[in-house]
């Protein structure tokens, strides 16, 4: 969301990236690493501008099928926290109600948050991340927060993600995946961040981007497979897509560019290699699992009864809560099992006042494997 332009360029690339086999992107708030993105207000209020960027950007992934990742605090060595260095505690937890009810008010289905990336916050400035969860499900606890820190997670998120320790019961989901520190020194380490053109010798920035070595490429395919197969999916995280504009490459890159043929990947860092990109992943991914297409995919049982003590149904927006093995409308298959990316007996999803789910012909049909056991208000 760093302009109207880079909003514009990512939308327009959704149906290649659908195409591919993709079905998820993250986009945040506030950020990012050398971003200047900020979506929040001193009051912790989300900016129109922002706002608007992001509601685009969720309502252009739903027309194909697609999941965004919507990131609140970026805090680390993000710009855009300078504007916010008197907040507290409830501040994070005003940003993180804010954002659960603009997503509610409109209705936004096709998302779960990242409350705090990586526990920057939580780590910089002592925050509780539980806390913040709290005051979003208050909102609405229909919208499906998640835990994305090393400390031991709390109880209270919907699912967990990147660096969380897994849960038992509960969705984790490996959202920014990138070949590990045993590969050639990482390719988040020194490979992406060395630069020729130091500033005071204290800033690094991010070079070699959409360069990746055929060891690299080998780690990141594997664990691709692994984690798909293993756990709830797998997000690429590349410097690719991340870099800054403000940088001195440029980006970010929603074009998936090159195969990243490249022979000497050291050579001029700081310059944009002509074969550089990730298209080598997303072809990976294609021929490996298809084109995403959510439709075809799972089986269609019945909701069997419905909780005769709940009896007042004029209320439009009335909200219940339905536990399956499975998410139904999920946006990942995971091919061993057969099931869907939102995994667990704690996955939510909505029915309307009739029983019905996404717009289901006929009245209690619920796609997927699964029950109705609860139902209450929002």
């Amino acid at each position: 969301m760093i302009s109207d332009e880079s909003t514009d360029d990512l939308i327009e690339h959704f149906p290649e990236y659908r195409e591919h086999g993709i079905n998820a992107v993250s986009v945040f708030f506030m950020g990012s690493r050398f971003g200047d993105v900020k979506g929040y207000r001193a009051d912790a209020s989300l900016d129109p501008v922002y706002a608007d960027r992001m509601a685009r950007i969720i309502k252009a992934a739903d027309k194909q099928k697609m999941i965004v990742v919507v990131g609140c605090l970026y805090w680390s060595t993000s710009k855009s926290k300078d504007a916010l260095s008197d907040w507290g505690q409830e501040d994070a937890n005003r940003a993180i109600a804010n954002t659960t009810r603009w997503l509610s008010d409109h209705d936004y289905r096709n998302v779960f948050v990242d409350v705090d990336n990586e526990g920057m916050a939580h780590d910089a400035k002592g925050w509780s991340i539980a806390e913040m969860i709290d005051a979003g499900h208050a909102v609405d606890p229909s919208i499906m927060l998640a835990y994305n820190d090393g400390d031991p997670p709390p109880d209270n998120a919907d699912l967990y993600i990147h660096h969380s320790p897994k849960v038992k019961g509960k969705p984790w989901l490996d959202t920014e995946a990138t070949p590990g520190k045993s590969t050639l020194g990482g390719y988040w380490g020194n490979f992406s961040k060395q630069t020729h053109k130091r500033t005071g010798g204290s800033y690094y920035n991010y070079s070699r981007i959409g360069r990746y070595t055929e060891a690299m490429k080998a780690e990141q395919i594997r664990r691709t497979v692994d984690e798909i197969e293993r756990y709830n999916g797998h997000m690429l995280a590349s410097t690719w897509l991340q870099c800054a504009s403000n940088e001195s490459i440029g980006g970010p890159f929603a074009d998936p560019g090159g195969h990243s043929r490249i022979k000497d990947v050291d050579i001029d860092v700081d310059r944009l290699h002509s074969d550089a990109g990730i298209r080598w992943w997303l072809d990976f991914v294609k021929d490996k699992y298809g084109a995403w297409d959510p439709g075809k995919r799972g089986t269609v049982s019945a909701v069997k009864s419905i909780d005769p003590s709940i009896r007042d149904w004029t209320d439009g927006r009335f909200q219940m809560v339905a536990t399956f093995d499975w998410f139904p409308e999920g946006p990942s298959y995971r091919s061993t099992d057969g099931s869907y990316f939102f995994s667990g007996r704690n996955a939510l999803t909505r029915l309307d006042t009739k029983g019905q789910l996404s717009g289901n012909p006929s009245p209690g049909a619920v796609r997927g494997r699964g029950s109705l056991t609860e139902m209450r208000y929002r």
